[in-house]
């Protein structure tokens, strides 16, 4: 992935001290709590390659978890996460792990509300730049650095034209889409980004499309 300007090199607006080890970390924590759409009583994560030998050290941890509260990256509240997650009874578990062929900075976040959970794989590839590399066990790609749709669906024929025509018809421009699936005629999820925001309008008939189950809106600027 480019990097598309000189702050996704010298990174955002942050709270220290490295933007790929916090500044990353946060906007991938937001990603999932957003895809969860509620702030979560339980987390799972998990940290793969020199995340996982530095978490603690350089403020991985803390970061992950603000970005799980929907801080934004330069959110002074980040360096007391922990201690505002344990006050509101939240339950955060972490662990480390080996993923061959993953990058470095990896973590993999679970969340759970209720009945509702979410899982995210992510990667903070420098400057404060993300990839989503997997979100409830689907192979995907996606920055957040767009506004992004992400519609959990049945694999069926007409879904996806649904969707494009649905967003055509709001002139809301597609910068990117793409699909996985487990086998054919079985569950798949789409990610969507989007030039510009995507109206609640637009979210809602996309929801109530036939096949279509559970869809996040994700927009971390």
């Amino acid at each position: 992935m480019r990097f598309k300007n000189v702050f996704s090199i010298i990174g955002p607006a942050m709270i220290g001290p490295s933007s790929s080890h916090t500044a990353g970390a946060v906007r991938i924590g937001r990603f999932a709590r957003q895809l969860l759409g509620a702030e979560p009583a339980e987390a799972r994560i998990r940290f793969y390659g020199s995340f996982a030998e530095t978490y603690s050290g350089h403020g991985t941890d803390l970061a992950v978890v603000g970005g799980i509260l929907d801080y934004r990256t330069d959110d002074e509240r980040i360096r007391d996460s922990l201690q505002t997650a344990g006050d509101r009874g939240k339950k955060v578990d972490f662990s480390t792990g080996v993923e061959p062929g993953a990058h470095p900075n990896t973590v993999k976040i679970g969340l759970r509300a209720g009945e509702a959970s979410c899982e995210v794989t992510g990667a903070s590839i420098g400057g404060g730049t993300i990839v989503i590399r997997g979100i409830d066990g689907f192979e995907v790609k996606c920055s957040g650095e767009l506004p992004t749709l992400v519609v959990s669906h049945a694999d069926r024929q007409g879904v996806l034209t649904g969707i494009t025509a649905l967003f055509s018809r709001e002139d809301v421009n597609i910068g990117y889409i793409n699909t996985d699936r487990k086998g054919r005629t079985g569950e798949a999820l789409t990610v969507v980004e989007a030039d510009s925001v995507v109206p609640e309008a637009l979210i809602r008939a996309v929801a109530s499309l036939p096949h279509v189950g559970r869809v996040s809106y994700i927009h971390l600027t």
